[in-house]
C-alpha cells in the first residue's frame, strides 16, 4: 500500500492510501475509455484543471497536458465549452470533501489505486449516467462526423469516454 499526503492550493495535508495498483483493479461497471493522462492531453475543462500540475499525480500526465491559467474553450478537443463552474459543482452537491476539485479528481485518485467505497459507488453511479449522452450522439450523429454534438462529445470526454470514436 502506497500513501500519498496532499499538499496543493486546494488541500493541505490531507493523505489517503492505494490499495490497488495504478489502472488496475476497477469495479466491473466502471470501465471508462480513456486515463487522466489521455483526458489531460485532449484538453478537458478548458485547460483550467490541474494547471497547478499536482504533485501527487505522476509527472508524465502533464507533459501534453493542454493547460491555462483561465478557462480557454478552445484548448478543449472540440473547441466549446462544456462544463459548468466549480460553484454550481458545489450548490448541487456534486463535490465530496475529500476531492474538492470533483469527479476527475476522484478519477485520478481511483486510477492511482484509492478506494472510498462509498464515495466510489457514487460516483461511478454518475459516470454511468453519462451514457444517455453517448446514445443520444450515436443516434443523432453519423458515425464520425465530429462537427455533430461538440458540445455533448466534450460533456463526454470530461467523464473519461472517447467521444472520438462514436
Amino acid at each position: 500500500m502506497k500513501k500519498i499526503t496532499v499538499h496543493d492550493s486546494w488541500q493541505d495535508a490531507y493523505t489517503y492510501t492505494c490499495s490497488k495498483g495504478i489502472g488496475r483493479s476497477f469495479d466491473p461497471d466502471f470501465t471508462p475509455e480513456l486515463t487522466p493522462k489521455e483526458m489531460l492531453a485532449l484538453g478537458i475543462f478548458g485547460g483550467i484543471y490541474m494547471n497547478d500540475k499536482p504533485k501527487e499525480f505522476p509527472p508524465s500526465w502533464f507533459t501534453r497536458a493542454k493547460l491555462s491559467e483561465h478557462s480557454t474553450p478552445s484548448l478543449n478537443y472540440f473547441g466549446v465549452s462544456a462544463s459548468l463552474p466549480h460553484r454550481e459543482w458545489l450548490r448541487r452537491g456534486w463535490i465530496h470533501p475529500a476531492d474538492p476539485r470533483g469527479w476527475f479528481q476522484w478519477y485520478c485518485r481511483y486510477y492511482l489505486g484509492r478506494r472510498m467505497p462509498k464515495e466510489d459507488q457514487r460516483q461511478i453511479k454518475r459516470w454511468r449516467a453519462m451514457k444517455r449522452h453517448v446514445a443520444q450522439v450515436q443516434k443523432n450523429c453519423k458515425k464520425g462526423d465530429l462537427s455533430c454534438r461538440k458540445k455533448q462529445r466534450q460533456a463526454l470526454l470530461h467523464w473519461a469516454y472517447d467521444s472520438r470514436t462514436l
